[in-house]
């Protein structure tokens, strides 16, 4: 590809470059609401520096809903830079997007610890289960099946069940 010596791809930045040209000229208004309501998403891209980028996809992924009523309603009421500017100016719809960028954030912190845990907790009831029907194998079968390959002679034909 186009990566320079510095990690930058200049290709794909010249890209966004020219499509954010093009929404200025075709949607200014959009553009305006977007820029502002989608900045936590901008933060998280920028601090999240892990190869994934799960904590970015998660709170940008809820701070587009966030912002999504907000720019539904430009589009199909009133579709202008004077009532994008009254937008971005409202207290409330700027609660409303920030919190869902919020709650992604909130969601990316606790979900994956509550799953480890239940992961854990499944993984716990496995082997017991495993470790009861090894005792009733060893049981009828005797201790001599719990014994690894390691442990057997090389030489030795393996042990004949004890009756």
């Amino acid at each position: 590809m186009a990566n320079g010596s510095d990690g930058l791809n200049w290709s794909k930045i010249l890209a966004g470059g020219v499509v954010l040209m093009v929404m200025m000229v075709i949607s200014l208004p959009t553009l305006i609401v977007l820029f502002i309501g989608m900045l936590p998403t901008g933060v998280a891209a920028i601090i999240d520096r892990s190869e994934e980028k799960y904590g970015t996809f998660c709170v940008g992924g809820l701070n587009l809903c966030g912002v999504f009523p907000y720019i539904t309603t430009l589009w199909f009421v009133d579709h202008t830079v004077n009532v994008a500017t009254g937008m971005i100016t409202d207290v409330f719809t700027l609660l409303v997007m920030y919190a869902s960028a919020a709650f992604g954030w909130t969601m990316f912190m606790a979900i994956p610890p509550v799953i480890a845990s239940f992961l854990s907790v499944m993984a716990q009831t496995r082997v017991k289960t495993l470790r009861a029907l090894q005792r009733e194998i060893m049981e009828e079968w005797g201790p001599g099946v719990a014994s690894t390959v390691d442990d057997a002679p090389l030489d030795a034909p393996p042990e004949a069940p004890h009756s």
